[in-house]
C-alpha cells in the first residue's frame, strides 16, 4: 500500500548519519548528507571511486566492514543501500523502530521508517518530489527534468530576494507591509510548461476508455 508520509526537512548538521552500501546510489545519499552538514559513517566492505576520494579526503568515516547493532548509538538517520537482502532490511527495521532512530531502506519502502524523496536543487531551491514509493523512476524523470526547466537564473534571482528581505526586515518594522512587499517582488515569476506522457501508457488508457 503506497505511503504518502509526511513530508518535512530534517536538520542534520553537525550529527552522524550512517550510509550502508557503497555503490553509486550510496554515494549520492552521501553527497546529499555532506551538503546538509552531516557527519557521516559509510559502513561497506567495498566503495566506488567517488566514495573513495571522500575517504581519503576525510570528508566521511569508512568502515571496511558489516553493520553491527552498536553503529546505531547516537545516530540521527541510518540510509541502506543495500538492496539485495530483505532478510537484513528488516531486521534492521525492528532495530531502528526499538532504538527510535530514522531509517530509509532505498527502494524498500516497506523496511523504512523515512523516506528521501527525489530532490530539485537549484542555488537554495530544493524541491521534493515524491511518488508515495510506487514509481521511484518518475520521480527521478521529473527531478531531471525540472532542474533543467529552472536553468541558470534562479539561483542569482533567489540572491536577489534574499537581500530584499533582509533590506525590508532591516526598514520596515511593520510585518504585513513586508509581506506585500515580498510578494511584489515575486510578481511575474510563473513556471510554465507541458506533460508528454509515454505512448504505451496512452495506448493503454485508451484502450480502458474504449
Amino acid at each position: 500500500m503506497a505511503n504518502p508520509g509526511f513530508q518535512l526537512s530534517l536538520d542534520v548538521n553537525g550529527r552522524i548519519c550512517l550510509v550502508l552500501g557503497g555503490d553509486d546510489e550510496a554515494a549520492e545519499k552521501v553527497q546529499r548528507l555532506l551538503e546538509a552538514g552531516a557527519k557521516v559513517i559509510v559502513i561497506s566492505t567495498t566503495l566506488n571511486d567517488r566514495l573513495k576520494k571522500l575517504t581519503a579526503s576525510a570528508k566521511i568515516l569508512h568502515r571496511v566492514r558489516r553493520f553491527r547493532e552498536t553503529d546505531m548509538q547516537g545516530v540521527a538517520l541510518i540510509v541502506n543501500a543495500l538492496r539485495d537482502d530483505p532478510d537484513f532490511s528488516r531486521s534492521l527495521l525492528e532495530l531502528a523502530q526499538k532504538e527510535r532512530v530514522l531509517l530509509c531502506s532505498v527502494d524498500q519502502p516497506e523496511y523504512s521508517n523515512a523516506f528521501l524523496p527525489a530532490v530539485v536543487q537549484s542555488g537554495h531551491l530544493r524541491l521534493a518530489i515524491s511518488t508515495s514509493g510506487v514509481a521511484p523512476a518518475l520521480a527521478s524523470r521529473l527531478r531531471q527534468d525540472l532542474e533543467q526547466l529552472f536553468g541558470e537564473q534562479l539561483p542569482p534571482f533567489l540572491e536577489w530576494l534574499a537581500s530584499i528581505r533582509d533590506e525590508t526586515k532591516a526598514v520596515e518594522p511593520d510585518a504585513e507591509l513586508r509581506r506585500a512587499t515580498l510578494r511584489e517582488a515575486v510578481n511575474g515569476f510563473r513556471l510554465t510548461g507541458r506533460i508528454e506522457y509515454p505512448q504505451a501508457w496512452l495506448d493503454e488508457r485508451s484502450k480502458s476508455q474504449a
